[in-house]
This record gives C-alpha cells, structure tokens and sequence, in this order.
C-alpha cells in the first residue's frame, strides 16, 4: 500500500469548508512543523509521497464517538508550503466497525481521519491532533518513555484507531500528549487541549530525542 493511501471506506461530498471555525492557531503549528521537516515532502523519503497531516475538532457538544465531527487537512498536502481553508476538509463521522470515514469540504480527508478520530473520542478536552514524522522521535520513543501502538498495526487503519484506545486505556499517553506509532516509519502524533500544547509535546520530545 502506497504511504499516503487512504484505505478506509469514504463517503465523501464537495462542498465549501465551513467558515465558523479559526484554522489560525492550527496553522500556526502547522507551519512550525513544516518548518522543521516534520511535516513536507521528500523524494528521498516514503517514495517521494507527502507525510504529516494535522486536525481540529469543531464538536464542542457530548456528541456520541464516532461523531466527534473535526477539520483536518486533506490527503496529501505534506507538499504545501501554508495551507488555506481549501486544503482542509470536515469530517462529519467515523466508524471502526465498519471502516468507514464519512467527510465533507473541497478536498479529500487525510488518510490518518480514523486515527484522528478515535483520538478525540478518547478525551472530549482534546481540541487539537497533530501527525507528524520524525525519525528521531520515532527511534528513540522507547528510550524517551514515548508510549508506542503495537509493530505490527498498519496507519490508517480501525486496528490502529483500536491501538489508539488501547494506549488511552492502559499508558499514560493522556499526560504525556504524544505516541508514537511503532509500524508506520517515523510516525508521532501529539495532540492537545490547545494547538500550543500538542505543538509543544512533539517539540519537546524531538528536542530530547536530539540530545541522546
């Protein structure tokens, strides 16, 4: 499977992105990210394919999981060097069960939707994911004490979305605000109850991952 290729079920709709939300902050970090390479497109890295995607839930309300509706930048815009409202897309819902990611904007959801949204299904104070790869803080996340999703779990994936409940359920990922994903290379996401703060638990963790 190609890095990048959404594999869940998509139903997804062309629409203009809703205009009631500030993507600001979220780009703000996005910006950093890129910045520093944990975001962007290589063609020496994962087949020259983009790699990063970042989200921001919109659902303030107690809305049941699997419809914890969120923004997130669309498939395949590693490459771009700043992103507007029509690089990102709403989805609306998401459903491990039966693989499928429901979205709705002017391009297609990231390939990580179902990541994202398990996420924020975890901890309704999270307001912000940010996926990012970085070979330091991938190698060493053992060593850092970085809670890591199982080898053998693909991204994109329910199994890796299961993997995500798992570690909510059984690590302290919740303080630390950041994973790593063990079978997807370089794969970290940390996330946040403000974009500040999950952009500074993959700051933090790549400026200590470069002092071992």
């Amino acid at each position: 499977m190609e890095e990048g290729a959404i594999k869940f079920n998509l139903r997804y709709t062309r629409a203009v992105l809703p205009d009631t939300v500030s993507l600001d902050a979220l780009n703000r970090w996005r910006n950093t990210l890129r910045e520093r390479t944990l975001i962007g497109q290589d063609p020496e890295r994962y087949d020259g394919y983009g790699y990063g995607n970042v989200s921001q839930r919109i659902d303030t309300r107690q809305s049941a999981r699997g419809h914890r509706s969120f923004i997130i930048s669309g498939t395949q815009t590693g490459h771009l060097d700043r992103l507007d409202r029509e690089h990102y897309t709403l989805v609306e819902s998401y459903d491990t069960g039966s693989d499928t990611v429901v979205a709705r904007g002017p391009v297609k959801p990231s390939s990580e939707s179902l990541t994202h949204g398990m996420i924020y299904d975890m901890d309704m104070g999270i307001q912000v994911v940010l996926h990012a790869h970085s070979p330091d803080i991938w190698r060493n996340a053992r060593v850092l004490g970085i809670p890591e999703t199982a080898a053998d779990v693909e991204y994109g994936t329910p199994a890796m979305a299961f993997e995500v409940e798992r570690l909510f359920n059984v690590t302290g990922v919740a303080d630390r605000h950041i994973f790593s994903m063990a079978g997807h290379l370089d794969g970290v996401v940390s996330f946040g109850h403000t974009a500040q703060q999950a952009g500074e638990a993959m700051l933090n963790a790549l400026q200590s991952s470069q002092t071992l």
